[in-house]
């Protein structure tokens, strides 16, 4: 979704009109119901199941983006909804179309991502007989949806909508799946329109804020971890003051990276997978760890063992939107349930000491991330990635640069710098494919930014096919395909456990450059390092959608391993054993 106040061009051509209930079908209903809450754009599959609502799309003015498989459309959704904070919308038709989609779903759920996904459903006069495509959508969407429901009679559509939007916007956003049963659709009813929601702010306390202050005052090596959702520009730059007046070491949880600008002085790296072993040692010797908006999970706390569980053995201070989250694995000294917005701006009531005790903490911290990230390992091969990730970096601040899942994407995490608020798009959830819908997403709801997808080779096959959306669409999104032939995380675990026996994770790939001409659009192969720039150029000046498709070597695996380490080392483990 992507909403008027951000993009005041779009707007519909039937409001609805909550002071005259008129008799319309509950696909009308609907349709008005999303474009009284700011509803302009979407993104779907087409079904049978769901076509009044076509006809009432069809009405209006909202950009709904035909995509090519509902798990891409989910994505794209869910990118829509990382990028404005307010719930990417997503059709998708019974049966096949809802459980392609699923895949998007748990990415909203575990990247805490404000989206609703709508699914066609068999008539209510069939349910329970097992008809064509049934499914009970609250069962199977309950354990990774926010809210799974089904509408059983027009005339509660408008209830039922604006609710779905504070429960997906509310405490720790996450996805809600609403079914909407076919004949419900074309069932006439009377009813009023909802009201547009704004998700409630949850503000955190004046004491809590002079206990944050007090346990700061007292503190000699303190930190900050950056995570979680609900965050915009206004409460980035609040933080960036708040570090700046306490001269504190910021860090980015796994994939939040743009929490927070890595040129600055205050920013300490990101707390994610093939962290800086230098940036490990120093939260370990943190005094005072602040969390906020996070909630420190897996990757972040590498592997739960960062910190103690349930006594982190460290003052802690958690903040985050929904109260359930806090306590629920590590006990903080101080919990503070306040959304990311509201604590930002709470901050800048806290003031820091006369004399700073923790003086050269965060230059020391600065200069290690510096050196982690300056400094990149040669890897084997022709073309190395952390030079062609560093090109990445002379793109515009504002350049959306989204990635799925592989080890590709430790590179862009370590080398690139995302230096403004909405500038990464990647999954948190660590799913495969993810990449390129949330570009097409983000240069659909963005056409002036340049958005860079860059993905690994079995990462961009899995939604690859979203190429036609993007040439049908006229979305000129570039994806960087960094090719080595392989499931490469897969294949890094599989030469460490079973050197000798590599299975089942080579990979035949295309010709991608041609794969990206036969759809009609811009493709281009790079096999050297001074190949990579005049690529990309070209690519971003076609005006249409291209891929760059950039040969890597098999055994550049991530910027600190290759494959042949990994088997020596593994056989020589199982020798001495």
């Amino acid at each position: 979704m992507c909403p008027t106040t951000t993009h005041p061009t779009e707007t519909s051509t039937r409001l609805p009109d909550a002071s005259a209930p008129r008799p319309r079908t509950g696909a009308h209903i609907l349709v008005d119901a999303l474009i009284g809450q700011g509803v302009t754009r979407a993104f779907g599959v087409p079904g049978e199941s769901y076509l009044d609502v076509l006809d009432a799309l069809a009405d209006t003015d909202v950009d709904f983006v035909v995509c090519r498989q509902e798990s891409g459309a989910a994505m794209m959704a869910e990118a829509c909804g990382k990028l404005t904070g307010r719930p990417g919308i997503c059709f998708v038709t019974r049966g096949p179309g809802a459980t392609n989609a699923s895949a998007g779903i748990h990415i909203a759920q575990q990247d805490s991502t404000p989206m609703i996904l709508f699914v066609g459903q068999i008539g209510r006069s069939m349910r329970g007989r097992e008809a064509f495509q049934e499914v009970d959508y609250r069962a199977a969407f309950g354990p990774i949806a926010k809210w799974a429901v089904e509408i059983d009679e027009a005339a509660r559509i408008p209830e039922i909508v604006a609710r779905a939007f504070r429960v997906a916007t509310q405490g720790r956003p996450g996805p809600v799946v609403i079914a909407l049963p076919e004949d419900m659709l074309s069932e006439i009813a009377t009813v009023p329109d909802a009201p547009a929601i704004e998700p409630a702010e949850t503000w955190p306390g004046l004491t809590d804020m002079m206990r944050l202050q007090k346990m700061l005052w007292a503190a000699e090596r303190p930190v900050v971890i950056l995570g979680g959702s609900r965050w915009n520009a206004k409460a980035v730059a609040s933080v960036v003051r708040f570090a700046e007046r306490f001269d504190l070491p910021v860090a980015a949880s796994f994939r939040r990276q743009m929490l927070f600008p890595a040129d600055h002085p205050c920013y300490a790296g990101d707390v994610g997978l093939g962290i800086n072993p230098e940036l490990v040692a120093r939260l370990k010797a943190a005094d005072l760890v602040i969390v906020a908006g996070g909630r420190l999970g897996e990757v972040p706390s590498q592997g739960y063992s960062l910190y103690g569980i349930p006594d982190p053995g460290v003052p802690l201070v958690h903040v985050h939107a929904d109260p359930e989250e806090l306590g629920r694995v590590y006990q903080p000294t101080l919990a503070i349930n306040a959304s990311s917005g509201a604590f930002a701006a709470a901050l800048e009531g806290v003031q820091p000491p006369n004399v700073i005790p923790w003086a050269g903490w965060r230059e020391a911290a600065r200069a290690d991330y510096l050196g982690w990230s300056e400094q990149p390992p040669a890897n084997p091969g022709p073309v190395q990635m952390a030079t062609l990730v560093h090109w990445l970096r002379a793109l515009p601040p504002e350049t959306v640069v989204c990635n799925g899942a592989g080890n590709f994407a430790t590179w862009v995490h370590r080398f690139h710098r995302f230096r403004a608020f909405g500038s990464q798009l990647a999954p948190t959830s660590g799913s495969m494919g993810y990449g390129f819908p949330a570009a097409i997403a983000a240069k659909r709801s963005r056409p002036g930014t340049p958005v860079v997808a860059v993905c690994g080779d079995g990462d961009f096959l899995m939604t690859g096919q979203e190429l036609a959306t993007a040439v049908q669409h006229d979305i000129p999104v570039v994806a960087v395909i960094v090719d080595n032939g392989m499931y490469g995380t897969i294949r890094m675990h599989q030469e460490r456990e079973f050197p000798t026996r590599v299975y089942a994770t080579t990979l035949t790939n295309p010709d991608f450059a041609a794969y990206a001409r036969a759809f009609g659009a811009f493709g281009s192969t790079v096999e050297r390092d001074e190949d990579f720039v005049p690529a990309l150029d070209a690519a971003l000046a076609s005006g249409r959608p291209a891929i760059v498709h950039v040969k890597l070597d098999p055994e550049a695996i991530t910027p600190v391993t290759t494959l042949t380490k990994l088997r020596e080392a593994s056989l020589a483990k199982r020798s001495v054993g």
